[in-house]
């Protein structure tokens, strides 16, 4: 089997491909990113493309399946750049896979991309997505799936999967993850367990969470299982509210109104002061708390760290200026004193 993977060499993509190396009926990964790493690894061929303007269906001729993970996060101040990555370079990638004879699409949906739901109680992947309308991320993943409702109309002799997880952390994309949503005036030393002394205590600030490791092992399910098809859940118990968070993290819930988070994040946005703009807390506090039975069901996926596990991992990742040796996730990459962060402007480079 040949597995083509977009966007390889990010948190997830690297973990991917790593994961589907693992598995003796794949015998070929071709890895697709922007810019090419220095990792290598056994039946891996790394292709510098760019899913906005590349050929690409030369990368896909003779592929099973491909994996599509190419995304922007950044820059957040120029949604032009962003929507034509997620959702244009979504639509070439699905439309040359398409042309090129692929038998299976596996596609990074999210949470991000359900509209608003409950808090106190599951739901399964029946449940609308329509999107966060404050959040570009949310925008474009919904804008995603419209794309391809009606590629697999067109197109239904194409196997396509969903993946919709929620929050994804693992060690080695400590750096990545700091740069995309912290930026560069938070100090590692300060990221640590018991130096954070207060978690905000909202209603909704509930969310889940999944180790990178855990959600690739999903990616190669849906990638090298026959009969998967649609949309599956992603995310690891238990569900992060307060209480756990203060739990985990040695701090203190504090209740904060929600508007007040809002509005702390809009301005130092604005100041360019962190790169996150306000719609990310949007998101975090309309988005639904997901069943994942399907999945463990018609998938055989189980997590094996728990989203606590998860989130420390990271944390302590921050603290240590973890990376790994790819492009999006090499530590180097920040420059010395994170200079490289300054000079192109903060929420204003791409990832």
């Amino acid at each position: 089997m040949k597995v083509v993977v977009t966007g390889a060499t990010g948190n997830v993509g690297s973990a991917v491909v790593r994961s589907l190396l693992r598995d003796e009926h794949v015998r070929e990964i071709v890895g697709l990113a922007r810019r090419r790493p220095r990792l290598a690894l056994p039946k891996t061929t790394w292709v510098q493309a760019d899913v906005t303007r590349d050929d690409l269906r030369a990368h896909f001729a003779g592929a099973d399946a491909v994996v599509h993970l190419a995304w922007l996060i950044q820059p957040s101040r120029d949604e032009a750049v962003t929507h034509r990555v997620n959702v244009e370079g979504s639509a070439r990638v699905f439309a040359a896979a398409a042309e090129a004879g692929v038998g299976a699409i596996v596609y990074a949906s999210s949470v991000g991309a359900y509209s608003p739901g409950p808090k106190d109680r599951a739901v399964d992947e029946s449940w609308p997505t329509g999107g966060i309308e404050s959040s570009f991320y949310a925008r474009h993943k919904a804008a995603v799936e419209r794309i391809l409702d009606s590629f697999e109309a067109a197109d239904p002799e194409v196997r396509v999967v969903r993946l919709r997880p929620g929050l994804i952390f693992q060690r080695e994309a400590a750096t990545e993850i700091r740069r995309l949503f912290a930026g560069p005036l938070l100090p590692n030393a300060l990221v640590r367990r018991g130096l954070i002394p207060v978690v905000p205590r909202i209603e909704r600030l509930r969310f889940q969470a999944v180790h990178t490791h855990d959600v690739a092992e999903a990616y190669r399910l849906a990638a090298v299982t026959e009969g998967a098809r649609g949309a599956f859940n992603i995310a690891a118990e238990p569900v992060l509210d307060p209480d756990v968070l203060g739990e985990a993290l040695g701090a203190r819930p504090i209740r904060v109104p929600a508007g007040l988070l809002r509005a702390l994040a809009d301005l130092t946005w604005r100041l360019r002061l962190q790169p996150t703009p306000a719609g990310w807390v949007d998101m975090a506090l309309a988005v639904p708390i997901l069943d994942t039975s399907r999945a463990r069901h018609e998938l055989g996926w189980q997590p094996t760290h728990s989203s606590v596990d998860a989130l420390l991992e990271l944390i302590a990742g921050m603290h240590d200026g973890a990376g790994l040796e790819t492009p999006p996730l090499d530590p180097a990459t920040s420059g010395p004193s994170r200079v490289r962060e300054f000079l192109t402007g903060v929420g204003q480079r791409t990832d």
